[in-house]
């Protein structure tokens, strides 16, 4: 039977799965990572940390699943987004990567929008704190011996790659999003290279998602026991990976992934940003499509964030909620702007805030807020989307958040539609990452068994007219910061 090998590179942590033909998730291991805030709005990771956490993940699977490791056909790559890894010559890093969420470069965002006539029109986003583009500019004027020094810049899964194959490559789903290429010719702009400080030849070539991308080194495959010169292909952002896990390879499927972020993707076959709604529009992983998404960043990130301030365990929290939850007029309104926010705003200095605290509020009130406080931001995502024209024909959820039954109901009444779980929800970007493994061996995109629905959940009218009645609160949060 023939295995593929799903690699995803996350913020919060590396997931690693392998699948066999028709789907099914065999196996799966993961490793921890944390982030470092050094400074107010900056959000960094070692690089080494992703390499270590992918050598933990792997080593679990050869050790606990050997059988299924030594007969993978072919390697998967995903990754969180935007950030930028500055490698030496010896393939060591520099200094930490800047992540996604990441808010320092928003001068350098400004600056970028004043040097080009139309830069959303080029990159299909506007220049948001976060983006690979204005964080390089930033890295040009305050750490240019650095940024000169780096023999390579890369995205996390492609630091990953150059570590399993030597390689250093990466795929247009993810180069798309980094605002340094014309979102229609998939080629670099030199013009935006040269105002961010950094030459061609620092950065990967582009290659296909579905394309092989190096092969796995002898002294790995050794160590895994896995079989010599294995393929490891170009691979996808992790919006795009997710999607593919989720099944949205046509135009106007869509998706929303609940993890550290929620992103709402839908695929598209036309080229049409509407950045005046803090959407981004980049390439699919599937050839011709594009990618239209926007960003809530803090959405599982949230959850986590209550459930240290308050000394819980952030699973059982949720838990305890979905058991029983609570009345929504009885929880706080949350907005969950921990670290500014993207979609619709575009503002990296709003601020998360409670309103409607009593001394009858409790931890469970304060969770049960937080979720409804993402699902309102989601509904915010909805609106922007739908309002610029993009028609929804379905929605999948997926990530870690999508365990939760009633936070799946929350987020389908604030969006308005029904949101559909598959068997594979909670595998996400690494089930995207070895599907387009399968492909580049010759398989199908997406087996039958990929299609099975676990359920369908309805919005419910209850839920839906309790989350506008809160809305009035949610909004004047923004007036008041």
């Amino acid at each position: 039977m023939s295995f593929f090998l799903g690699i995803d590179i996350g913020t919060s942590g590396v997931k690693s799965i392998i699948v066999d033909h028709d789907d099914r998730v065999c196996a799966e291991a993961s490793a921890a990572l944390t982030i470092q805030r050094p400074h107010p709005l900056w959000s960094e990771q070692d690089p080494q940390a992703w390499w270590n956490a992918v050598v933990a993940s792997l080593d679990a699977l050869a050790k606990n699943h050997a059988a299924a490791l030594s007969a993978v056909e072919s390697i998967g790559l995903s990754g969180q987004m935007l950030g930028v890894a500055l490698i030496d010559q010896n393939g060591d890093a520099i200094r930490p990567a800047l992540l996604w969420n990441d808010g320092r470069s928003a001068k350098e965002c400004d600056e970028l929008e004043h040097a080009f006539a139309d830069f959303p029109g080029i990159t299909g986003s506007r220049a948001m704190p976060g983006f690979s583009a204005p964080k390089l500019r930033w890295l040009s004027k305050h750490e240019p011996r650095a940024l000169h020094a780096a023999r390579h810049v890369l995205l996390p899964k492609d630091f990953v790659r150059l570590r399993l194959t030597g390689d250093a490559l990466t795929d247009l789903s993810d180069a798309s999003a980094t605002l340094l290429v014309d979102a229609r010719r998939g080629t670099y702009d030199d013009a935006i290279l040269a105002a961010c400080g950094v030459s061609a030849s620092q950065l990967p070539p582009i290659i296909p998602s579905d394309a092989i991308g190096g092969t796995l080194r002898d002294e790995l495959a050794t160590r895994w026991r896995m079989k010599p010169g294995l393929p490891v292909v170009g691979g996808a952002a992790d919006n795009m990976a997710g999607a593919l896990g989720a099944g949205v390879v046509t135009s106007g499927d869509a998706f929303i992934s609940l993890g550290t972020s929620g992103v709402y993707f839908v695929a598209n076959h036309m080229f049409v940003p509407a950045c005046d709604r803090g959407m981004h529009t980049h390439r699919h992983a599937v050839g011709g499509l594009f990618a239209q998404h926007g960003v809530v960043l803090s959405a599982t990130a949230a959850l986590s964030w209550i459930a240290d301030v308050t000394g819980g365990d952030v699973g059982e929290l949720v838990r305890s909620i979905d058991t029983a939850p609570l009345s929504l007029s009885e929880t706080a309104v949350f907005t969950p702007y921990l670290g500014g926010e993207r979609t619709p705003h575009n503002d990296p200095r709003l601020t998360a805030a409670f309103s409607g605290l009593t001394f009858a509020t409790t931890r469970r009130h304060l969770v049960q807020g937080v979720m409804e406080g993402v699902a309102m931001a989601l509904g915010d995502c909805h609106q922007a989307l739908t309002s610029s024209g993009v028609k929804i024909e379905r929605v999948a959820l997926v990530g870690g958040g999508s365990r939760s039954r009633f936070w799946t109901t929350l987020i389908a009444s604030a969006i308005g539609c029904p949101v559909t779980l598959s068997k594979t929800a909670a595998f996400g970007p690494a089930l995207g990452a070895a599907r387009l493994a399968r492909v580049a061996v010759g398989g199908p995109l997406i087996a039958e068994a990929g299609r099975e629905l676990k359920a369908t959940v309805e919005p419910a009218p209850d839920l839906a007219e309790a989350l506008s009645g809160k809305r009035k609160a949610f909004v004047s949060h923004l007036k008041l910061g």
